[in-house]
């Protein structure tokens, strides 16, 4: 008896406390290294780092790609290289290899790789040398390379990609790469993309690149785009708006 009295008194006590009043704090799930699944964190994105203008090699994010999967020393953002990794195991159970040729460039790389074709294209008018470049190679601080984001894979000749084991290895990148976080950005511009020519060789990782590119196109203005020769036509050939945005529908697209 005395019990059933007891928890009467409980209950009623229950009804009768002012809810109202009382604050309701919300409980921070504290996630450790043991966790599975990582939280979702948002970039740090500096004007620096879009611009290529940073040294990846000793930058903590980025990571030298093993031999076994490149042709030359590579770095990597480390989050691109472990997604490249799985999408080189899936595809070595299709019996396809896939090499990494070319990877990170920051700023004075590619300074480096816009001015020797520069003076290898001296005969040509400026604004017609530029854009002789501008079919593959980017001007510096406009390049999707210097992000750590972008691989180019097993050759750099579309033709390459038309035989019958380049032809083999790009379906299956066009049938799997997605799957892994990776897209081909210089697809054909018969649909009306700008810039770069078809580029079967390049992908991008685009869970990062977008974010980056959407930083870049918020952040960057031509004035950043200098400190090269021929950088001042770069206004004149709308490298940001045809070049760096240049990319596939898809790849715009991309949420």
């Amino acid at each position: 008896m005395n019990l059933s009295i007891a928890i009467f008194s409980l209950f009623t006590s229950f009804l009768s406390f002012n809810w109202s009043t009382t604050k309701i704090y919300p409980v921070n799930i504290v996630k450790t290294e043991a966790d599975s699944i990582k939280p979702v964190e948002k970039l740090s994105i500096t004007k620096a780092f879009v611009l290529g203008k940073f040294d990846y090699k000793t930058d903590t994010t980025f990571i030298k790609v093993s031999a076994q999967h490149s042709a030359k020393p590579i770095y990597l953002n480390k989050d691109v290289y472990s997604a490249f990794l799985e999408m080189y195991n899936a595809a070595l159970k299709d019996d396809v290899q896939l090499v990494i040729l070319s990877g990170t460039r920051n700023f004075e790389e590619q300074k480096a790789i816009w001015e020797r074709k520069w003076h290898r294209y001296s005969i040509l008018k400026p604004i017609e040398r530029a854009q002789k470049i501008l079919e593959y190679s980017s001007m510096p601080s406009s390049s999707r390379h210097h992000w750590g984001t972008d691989l180019d894979l097993n050759s750099l000749s579309n033709s390459y990609f038309s035989s019958e084991k380049g032809k083999a290895i790009y379906d299956w990148l066009i049938l799997n790469a997605h799957k892994f976080g990776f897209y081909q950005v210089y697809t054909t511009k018969e649909n009306g993309r700008t810039g770069y020519n078809l580029e079967k060789w390049h992908w991008s990782y685009l869970p990062l690149a977008h974010q980056y590119l959407e930083f870049y196109n918020s952040n960057i203005s031509i004035d950043d785009i200098n400190d090269f020769e021929g950088f001042e036509i770069a206004k004149e050939l709308h490298i940001i708006e045809d070049y760096v945005n240049g990319i596939s529908q898809q790849a715009k697209n991309y949420n």
